[in-house]
């Protein structure tokens, strides 16, 4: 009798401690699927040199609104096959400025956010240096003068471009020069073509 009385109550008692775990898993269950807080963002899968993003390239993080730089790129934007304007460290964000580009334009013709992308008179125009250890000493943002020395005229180097900026050094091969990315006039931009068609380009650096 004794016996029976106590299986009885250990069933009594089975049913809500079943009942309380049950509860348990379904909120285990709940909090694994529930959306993290913050907002996602692309980031840089790894240290990149610079150079033209690949899909590779790029991951989704998830970041504090509070903390979401201006112009970062969402999950699902057009960024594979973009130019970027210079190194990029793991995990830091995308964004505009970052990429070559109207948003580069922003940020570099003048230094402040809001300028028209479609500047009047303004392009991106590519040129070849000889020297890649000069090149290695520019970042985005620097200004410069472009000098070319031509072989079959005077010995003296030309001032074929006055304080240009740069917009990007994309990395590559240095045995034939380094390649930069200028903001520059169309004027300036036809001269450095025939420049660099019949000479060798060079730069000075003004101070910051």
């Amino acid at each position: 009798m004794v016996t029976r009385d106590l299986r009885r109550l250990a069933a009594r008692r089975r049913r809500p401690i079943a009942a309380v775990l049950a509860g348990l898993a379904v909120a285990c269950v709940l909090l694994a699927v529930r959306t993290p807080d913050g907002v996602e963002v692309l980031a840089a899968a790894r240290d990149l040199a610079g150079g033209r993003l690949t899909a590779s390239d790029v991951v989704v993080v998830r970041l504090p609104p509070d903390t979401v730089p201006a112009g970062a790129y969402v999950p699902g934007a057009p960024v594979s096959g973009r130019l970027l304007a210079g190194p990029l460290r793991r995990g830091e964000p995308l964004t505009d400025a970052r990429l070559l580009g109207p948003g580069l334009f922003r940020q570099t013709l003048t230094g402040q956010a809001g300028v028209s992308a479609a500047e009047p008179g303004m392009v991106a125009t590519p040129v070849r240096i000889t020297d890649p250890d000069a090149a290695r000493l520019l970042s985005p943002g620097d200004v410069i003068d472009i000098l070319a020395a031509f072989e079959d005229g005077p010995f003296q180097a030309r001032l074929v471009a006055q304080e240009v900026r740069v917009i990007a050094r994309p990395p590559g091969r240095t045995d034939g020069g380094a390649l930069l990315v200028l903001a520059t006039t169309p004027g300036q931009a036809a001269q450095l073509a025939q420049a660099q068609a019949q000479g060798r380009l060079s730069v000075t650096i003004h101070p910051h």
